[in-house]
């Protein structure tokens, strides 16, 4: 658990003063990622892991949280094999839609999960803020 919680943090590590508010990533420990995989699936590739992402069904879709790849394993399709193999699990659970969360200054994210097939579906708000920080993205599972 310690590697697949220190490659998602170095994948997250660039957001720091890009994003507003912090990620929670920042203040996740073994113990809450422990607690995580006892309430939903974390996917990993490699010994060491060199992506990962954790999935839940949650409102009627398959949730993807912390997409992570290894930036010396980009540009390799990592990305684009969790999602396939993500909606093949929401098929298997009748799920009709994949969503996840990425923040409203992470441009380069909106670009590559539309790439994957996702549009956005709503914008919302962390409590405290008065403008839009995070935008809801989907995929529907054919």
């Amino acid at each position: 658990m310690g590697d697949i919680l220190r490659l998602m943090q170095d994948c997250f590590a660039y957001m720091e003063g890009r994003i507003d508010p912090p990620s929670s990533l920042g203040k996740t420990t073994i113990a809450n990622l422990r607690t995580t995989a006892s309430e939903a699936d974390i996917w990993a590739i490699g010994v060491p892991p060199v992506a990962c992402m954790i999935l839940s069904a949650r409102n009627g879709t398959l949730y993807l949280g912390k997409i992570c790849v290894a930036p010396s394993h980009r540009q390799l399709g990592l990305s684009r094999h969790l999602i396939e193999q993500a909606e093949r699990c929401a098929r298997r659970l009748k799920l009709p839609m994949l969503e996840l969360q990425t923040r409203v200054e992470l441009v380069d994210n909106h670009a590559t999960f539309k790439a994957l097939g996702f549009s956005e579906h709503a914008r919302t708000a962390h409590p405290g803020y008065d403008r839009p920080t995070s935008i809801i993205m989907r995929k529907p599972v054919i």
